[in-house]
């Protein structure tokens, strides 16, 4: 008896450092796969920064210019204009005059379209779209449908995907064509 007595001192003994063995080992394991998680949640967030200034840098290459292409779209207009307010019977007498406004409005349209500028031209009789045209007035015309284009004011510009102006229009109102 006196032997059980003694070894039992020594089982508790060597069972309190398998417990206290066993707890350590389960906190490592907790404190490394919270360590595991910070990790991963840190490559994450690492990776998604460099996606978003990756795709912020791409967005201004591309849309970084939309100001001067805003500012640019007047002298197109007025270039446009000055060709369609020269009278039939001056014609051949301006013929050069016309010849360099005409290349001058063709070398914008180039340098605009290599920016990624498209222009939008809608022509009279097709459907008017509000995702690219800009409704000025809207009148009954005899011979067309509600909601075509009766007019064209002014061509609208193209951004790659992004408007930068609306073609403005006139749409028929017309209810019955």
């Amino acid at each position: 008896m006196a032997q059980d007595q003694a070894a039992s001192p020594q089982v508790e003994l060597e069972e309190f450092e398998e417990t206290a063995e066993f707890s350590e080992l389960e906190a490592l394991r907790a404190e490394r796969d919270e360590m595991r998680d910070k990790l991963l949640r840190a490559l994450a967030d690492a990776e998604n920064s460099r996606k978003r200034a990756d795709r912020d840098r791409r967005e201004a290459e591309m849309y970084g210019s939309t100001r001067l292409a805003r500012d640019l779209l007047p002298v197109h207009d007025n270039l446009s204009r000055a060709l369609q307010a020269i009278p039939e019977e001056s014609r051949d007498a301006s013929s050069a005059l016309i010849e360099g406004v005409e290349l001058t409005l063709r070398e914008l349209t180039n340098v605009m379209a290599k920016h990624g500028i498209t222009t939008i031209s809608p022509a009279t009789g097709d459907t008017f779209d509000p995702q690219l045209h800009q409704a000025m007035f809207e009148a009954p015309l005899p011979g067309t449908k509600a909601g075509q284009i009766i007019q064209v004011m002014t061509e609208g510009f193209l951004l790659y995907d992004r408007l930068l102006r609306p073609a403005q229009v006139g749409v028929s109102s017309n209810t019955a064509g």
